[in-house]
């Protein structure tokens, strides 16, 4: 008796599909290590913060709404307004139990200089390897330097890895409601706020 492995291997191939799709409907798969989608739980993950401390989203998630923006770098142009826009709103934010948290490639002096120079009243974390960014599957570019000056002195701020402008929000649930991979640097705060008013209606 003939045997035709073409057969055969549609066989496998089929096999290989509907256990894929049917582990995908059960929610043992949600798309490759890295990759975060809206519905996903979303990535514990530890950093130092501006002031060289460790910060856990663990000890946020379940308390607050936690929007994780990550950018590419401290201090240049969409990035000081993507920040000035948070600082801003900063109040009505809170008031909606939000907890924002920018995630840059930067160093905890690079954090400490943007907050610094503009004021800025949350929390900024040092993802100078990528670690946090790949987690929430977030590309990355090299790293590279910047010349600013700052109080009458030039500093050369030089970062570890640049990030893409991402922006995700984390339910109280610990569940990702929005992932934003074309955000509007100066628009991002007033998206925020409009998604949590949807939330809590």
């Amino acid at each position: 008796m003939k045997v035709s492995y073409r057969k055969i291997s549609y066989s496998w191939l089929s096999l290989i599909f509907l256990c894929g799709l049917s582990a995908s409907a059960s929610g043992q798969i949600s798309g490759p290590p890295g990759k975060v989608d809206v519905g996903d739980s979303a990535p514990a993950f530890t950093a130092k913060d501006d002031k060289g401390k460790g910060w856990k989203s663990t000890d946020y998630i379940g308390k607050k709404i936690l929007v994780v923006y990550f950018y590419p770098a401290d201090l240049t142009g969409g990035c000081t307004k993507q920040a000035c826009g948070f600082r801003d709103d900063m109040k009505k934010l809170q008031g909606k139990d939000v907890e924002i948290v920018g995630v840059s490639g930067d160093s905890v002096r690079n954090h400490q200089l943007f907050i610094k120079e503009h004021d800025l009243n949350f929390t900024l974390l040092a993802d100078e390897d990528g670690g946090v960014a790949k987690k929430f599957g977030v590309p990355l570019r090299p790293g590279g330097s910047i010349k600013r000056t700052l109080d009458g002195k030039e500093e050369t701020l030089t970062r570890g890895v640049t990030a893409a402008r991402w922006t995700f929000v984390i339910d109280k649930k610990g569940k990702v409601v929005l992932k934003n991979t074309k955000v509007k640097a100066a628009d991002d705060s007033k998206a925020i706020l409009n998604l949590v008013n949807k939330l809590k209606s």
